[in-house]
């Protein structure tokens, strides 16, 4: 179904949409968490994604000519992925995209928009940009399916021609000029069709656009500036008109799109589709824009701006908390889009979104939106499962609440939960004060620190406890959205009970490195600790290795766990280690076999194509010393668990690629699937060779991109924080920080594979692994 039919189908209910309240459209699938089904959920990584229905299925495309598909919202189906010869949607879309990518002189599509037209088609704007230069060429294609494939119909508007005649006829100015990426192309409620379009650099603009051919009318230049200017990080502006209010709501995101950009999602309205837009403040937006005087992307100058419904947050799980891992929340959520299902009168946000300690990997999530009382939206703070608004008991609302504040700034910082009790009296209680109420079926008024918050409550699935949960999601006139999600309410002697239950300080059967003692459990519960023997381990976690051929060290810790006048003890044994001798632990030399020519370790297994599987097979050829092993590209090595487990090593090896391929490693190490080492050939900082690590996201680069079809030794070596890595012998990155991964004796070590990418197609010789860190010197004789 199109954009357009869709907008028709919005008017036909617009009066009646008007005068009911929202809680008369919905109805209760399920009236008890008895009787409620726990969802089922599969994910997909899509960049950037635009939503289109078509017929009963959910399309969305994205950055890198990504796209995936659903017909629930929840499991998703990736149906394309990466700029290629062999992606679906185009026949060749290096080849038939070329003009494109000549004039951006680059090779990456960033986020493309899908609409159906009247005639029937389907028209792909797509826009291949340089980075972060506005250095931009944006376009259309037609397809008679939505998955393609499409045929170019050529770039329709350009920008980044420094000291050159612009689109409208001036020269250009990427202060003042827009970047012609992140295309949405919508009708309004009259059946005119817009584009809107624009990021950082000049700002978001917005064209009106030929219905019949799908390009701009001629005459309007670049169109009418809506917002932005001066490098402001603003992008991703997409439309949704909503018969509920009578307003378009235009959608953005503020910020670096990285996991430490600050990336957050904001929405502005308007009563006409090309502006002027406000926010819940009544600022006209055409006045946001970075400050020249300041240094380039600017945050803090759009900061107060725009209503923010949703950053980086965690709904942490503390110990004593039901469930497990660390909670649920996302890393620089953005770049949305969003829609309005005119059967059921329902709103959805569709984004991409990191996670917490998982880095720069993403993936598609849908979370339900409703208007509040001043017609404004508000997120819900779970994913969408399924669940309908429906009329909520004053009951069932009263009890205590994890809450999160996504305040106004654009910040790393991650907004972790609050303590706080909804009482029976309407009081707001713990840690912030207010009163409370439920208006209507389902509405919510908060009131915190003077602030009123309006919003709903809303029964969701919490995916940490597994349980449905009462919840609330309610915004400021500030623009400011506070949520909530209900947790059992405990009493002091049962809060400690869970915590004594959940408490774990990990393996302390064999210790190699200082242990995390935590301080704090589920609802300020506090935990203190105590040692039997200060020179084994203090008690704050501070280990004491013996020295190297003594006997392991043994000594107690005793956590006392209190809240209010309930305390309780637990007790664990700590046994450490002795330091390791520095020298050489491992020695595959690969002639004809995995041993270890030292005889020190057990011989590796060939894996898969992921490390922990057992499908493959490595054979042998010529190597630079004899043999080497051959890895076909769906194969790889699992060497044996705790190869390394300290903070001071080293790793060397010979390579000779037969191919390269995006994050492939090489050597990999990891104590878990957050904490991870990689020597990858081709990594993700300009394709260059490099150590990356998992653990903080640092990036130990070399300058430079290894050849494929030929020998290059690489070794990498750490002493306590501080890495080298090397090229042929000779020294390309030294710095400090490198993070203490193999903090266990049981990690995980493979040859190139590991649990995500795709595996190594080449050569590799004479692996060396030493306990301590080698000098150059060292490594400069095993490179010869």
């Amino acid at each position: 179904m199109s954009k357009r039919t869709l907008q028709k189908l919005f008017l036909s209910i617009v009066a009646i949409s008007l005068i009911i309240p929202i809680s008369a459209f919905a109805t209760s699938k399920n009236t008890t968490e008895d009787t409620m089904e726990a969802p089922t959920f599969e994910n997909a990584s899509v960049h950037d994604p635009s939503v289109i229905k078509v017929d009963e299925t959910y399309y969305v495309f994205g950055s890198h000519l990504a796209a995936a598909k659903s017909n629930d919202l929840m499991k998703w189906e990736q149906v394309a992925n990466g700029v290629s010869s062999n992606n679906p949607l185009f026949e060749d879309v290096v080849k038939e995209l070329k003009e494109t990518f000549d004039w951006a002189q680059s090779d990456t599509l960033w986020a493309a928009d899908v609409i159906q037209l009247e005639d029937g088609k389907f028209y792909m704007y797509y826009n291949a940009c340089k980075g972060d230069s506005p250095r931009s060429a944006l376009g259309v294609a037609v397809a008679d399916s939505v998955e393609g494939p499409y045929k170019d119909l050529g770039i329709i508007i350009k920008s980044g021609m420094w000291n050159q005649t612009s689109e409208d006829g001036t020269i250009y100015d990427a202060r003042i000029h827009p970047n012609a990426v992140d295309p949405d192309v919508f009708f309004d409620k009259d059946g005119k069709l817009w584009m809107m379009y624009g990021s950082y650099s000049g700002g978001i603009f917005i064209m009106e656009m030929d219905p019949e051919t799908g390009k701009p009318l001629p005459g309007q230049g670049y169109g009418k500036k809506l917002l932005g200017g001066n490098h402001s990080r603003i992008e991703g502006a997409y439309v949704l008109y909503s018969p509920e209010t009578d307003y378009y709501y235009m959608y953005l995101s503020f910020g670096g799109l990285d996991a430490v950009g600050g990336y957050n999602m904001r929405v502005v309205r308007s009563e006409n589709p090309d502006g002027p837009y406000y926010d819940a403040q009544g600022n006209d937006m055409i006045n946001v824009k970075a400050d020249p005087s300041l240094p380039i992307f600017d945050d803090k100058s759009i900061e107060p701006y725009g209503v923010k419904v949703m950053g980086n947050h965690l709904f942490d799980r503390k110990i004593g908390d039901e469930g497990t891992g660390i909670g649920t929340g996302y890393i620089s959520p953005g770049h949305n889009s969003a829609y309005y299902d005119p059967e059921t009168g329902e709103h959805f946000l569709i984004f991409h979104t990191r996670f917490p300690q998982t880095g720069e990997m993403h993936e598609i999530r849908v979370h339900q939106m409703f208007m509040n009382k001043d017609g404004w939206p508000v997120v819900a703070p779970y994913r969408y499962a399924g669940e309908e608004l429906e009329k909520v008991y004053r009951e069932d609302i009263i009890g205590d609440y994890k809450m999160i504040n996504h305040g106004k700034d654009i910040s790393a910082e991650i907004k972790k939960t609050v303590d706080i009790t909804l009482a029976k009296n309407n009081k707001i209680t713990g840690d912030v004060t207010g009163t409370w109420k439920k208006t209507d079926h389902n509405s919510a008024e908060l009131i915190i620190d003077g602030r009123t918050f309006k919003g709903v409550f809303l029964r969701q699935w919490d995916p940490t406890s597994e349980t449905y949960v009462m919840t609330f999601s309610t915004l400021s006139q500030e623009g400011i959205a506070v949520w909530g999600s209900k947790v059992p309410t405990k009493t002091d002697k049962e809060i400690v009970a869970d915590v004594e239950a959940d408490l774990n300080i990990g393996d302390t059967t064999a210790v190699i490195n200082n242990l995390e003692l935590p301080t704090e459990g589920t609802r300020d519960a506090v935990i203190s600790w105590s040692s039997s023997n200060a020179d084994v381990v203090t008690d704050t976690g501070i280990i004491t290795r013996p020295a190297a051929g003594s006997d392991p060290a043994e000594a107690t810790l005793t956590a006392t766990i209190q809240k209010g006048s309930e305390t309780t003890t637990k007790v664990f044994t700590i046994s450490v280690l002795p330091a390791k001798a520095s020298g050489e632990i491992a020695h595959y030399s690969f002639n004809g076999d995995l041993t270890d020519s030292l005889g020190n370790l057990t011989a590796g297994t060939v894996t898969g194509n992921r490390i922990d599987n057992t499908t493959g097979y490595i054979s042998y050829t010529e190597g630079k010393s004899g043999n080497a092993a051959v890895f076909n590209g769906d194969s790889g090595v699992r060497l044996p668990n705790g190869l390394i487990s300290s903070n001071s090593y080293s790793v060397a090896l010979w390579l000779k690629p037969e191919q390269l391929t995006a994050f492939t490693t090489t050597f990999f190490g990891a104590r878990d699937a957050n904490n991870w080492v990689s020597l990858v050939p081709m990594g993700p900082v300009g394709n260059q060779t490099m150590i990356w690590s998992g653990t903080t996201w640092y990036d130990a680069v070399t300058g430079m991109t290894i050849p494929a079809g030929e020998w290059t030794h690489l070794a990498f070596t750490v002493n306590e924080g501080q890495i080298s890595v090397y090229v042929n012998g000779e020294e390309k990155f030294n710095k400090d920080g490198f993070p203490n991964v193999f903090t266990t004796t049981n990690g995980t070590f493979g040859l190139g594979v590991n649990w995500w990418d795709t595996p190594y197609k080449g050569l590799i010789d004479e692996l060396h692994v030493y306990e301590g860190s080698l000098t150059a010197e060292q490594v400069a004789e095993l490179s010869k």
